[in-house]
């Protein structure tokens, strides 16, 4: 289904698009980026931080990462209170992602995953494969809708389009 050089690529890609959007974030004040802009999470930092939870609980799930703090999704959106806190975990998140993609192999890709679901209150049993999938796309969900509430504030974030990525020459 994947190969361990498409989640090295993903991994690739969310560090760029994480780069870009938590510079043009950072161009905000503190007010801008917590204001409700409508969005499923309601604020950038809200979004933000719920991304980061995410991801945390998912390298839980399929990397051994210690479990992220807080029960559930509605936790996740105050995960990190403060600004710096949420950059310098993006950075440590993001290098956590590139050691556990550098280290698969199509053994660690070909396995089924168990975990109990908060979100829908019950144990589910998926191929890793599909779940690392998820990973990457619920990633790019999040990162959709921080992109928008970005463009609305005025911000101005790089492309996100896989083939713009530096480095594919």
């Amino acid at each position: 289904m994947i190969t361990p050089a498409y989640a090295q690529l993903m991994a690739r890609y969310n560090r760029w698009q994480n780069e870009s959007l938590y510079a043009a974030a950072d161009g905000l004040s503190d007010a801008a980026r917590r204001a409700d802009r409508g969005a499923f999470f309601g604020s950038i930092h809200a979004t933000l931080s719920h991304l980061q939870w995410g991801d945390r609980i998912w390298l839980h799930r399929l990397a051994g990462a210690p479990r992220p703090a807080g029960a559930g999704i509605e936790a996740s959106l105050g995960a990190a209170t403060a600004w710096q806190t949420l950059l310098a975990d993006r950075v440590t998140i993001d290098g956590q992602i590139d050691a556990w993609t550098a280290a698969l192999d199509t053994e660690a890709l070909s396995g089924v995953c168990r975990w109990f679901s908060g979100a829908i209150g019950r144990e589910l049993s998926r191929p890793v494969p599909l779940l690392v999938m998820q990973f990457f796309n619920h990633q790019t969900h999040h990162r959709g809708q921080v992109h928008a509430m970005l463009t609305a504030a005025g911000a101005r974030p790089d492309d996100t389009d896989i083939p713009f990525m530096p480095g594919l020459e």
